[in-house]
């Protein structure tokens, strides 16, 4: 498939949310992510905002669904979302429940691997399970820890490469990447490139990064899109 640039909405009002979803259209980006947070403090109301102002621009609520899968999707699904994320550390039939409630619903479904104790082999399992997509995952907290300590911080370009060769459904990484890392993830065979903390969103205050962010994102775009994979 060809580079998609998606941006990640980790905002908690849908105001900045349709502020920042609008600059990073005019940008170039292509798909919009109702960020975790902004599920969590505006929830279906954040993802019916955006189906409503965009609409026709696929919208990824990142659930992080663990369990209740059916219901989740159906419910994101009916509020505009084509695409929602389960988690590969839920319940396989968590997992089941919500590729059934995608394929009800015509929402496609995302598999994170999330701190799985072997982020390939559940990136395996995802696609076995129906997942369509897959979400290779370095966390938040997992990051700030470890460098915290002192440690080496780690970086889903670790183990990008053998995460695609293991799977036939597009990957993207996520994670604290660079803005020369995350262009760079379609030569790893990971066309999906998400945008988010630390380039788009400041993830100490969940607010809209400084800077002259709509040109920052317009060069990530076009040098996203120019690459051929």
């Amino acid at each position: 498939m060809k580079p998609i640039v998606q941006i990640s909405l980790d905002l908690t009002n849908i105001d900045e949310a349709l502020e920042s979803a609008a600059m990073a259209r005019r940008a170039g980006v292509d798909w919009l992510e109702a960020g975790t947070p902004l599920i969590l403090a505006e929830g279906l109301h954040g993802v019916r905002a955006l189906r409503e102002a965009f609409s026709d621009v696929p919208v990824v609520a990142d659930l992080k669904t663990m369990d209740g899968g059916y219901l989740e999707a159906e419910m994101m699904a009916k509020a505009g979302a084509t695409h929602v994320v389960v988690m590969s550390q839920a319940h396989e039939e968590t997992i089941k429940c919500v590729v059934q409630a995608g394929a009800d619903f015509g929402c496609e479904v995302m598999g994170d691997n999330l701190n799985a104790p072997d982020m390939v082999d559940a990136a395996k399992q995802l696609e076995d399970l129906g997942c369509g997509y897959v979400i290779h995952h370095i966390g938040y907290d997992e990051r700030r820890g470890i460098a915290a300590a002192g440690n080496s911080m780690p970086s889903p370009l670790d183990q990008l490469r053998k995460v695609v060769e293991a799977v036939n459904v597009p990957v993207q990484a996520v994670g604290g990447l660079s803005l020369e890392q995350a262009i760079a993830c379609p030569q790893y065979g990971a066309p999906l490139v998400v945008l988010g903390a630390p380039l788009t969103i400041d993830a100490d205050a969940f607010k809209t990064a400084d800077g002259d962010l709509e040109n920052s994102l317009r060069m990530i775009c076009e040098a996203v899109h120019a690459q051929e994979v």
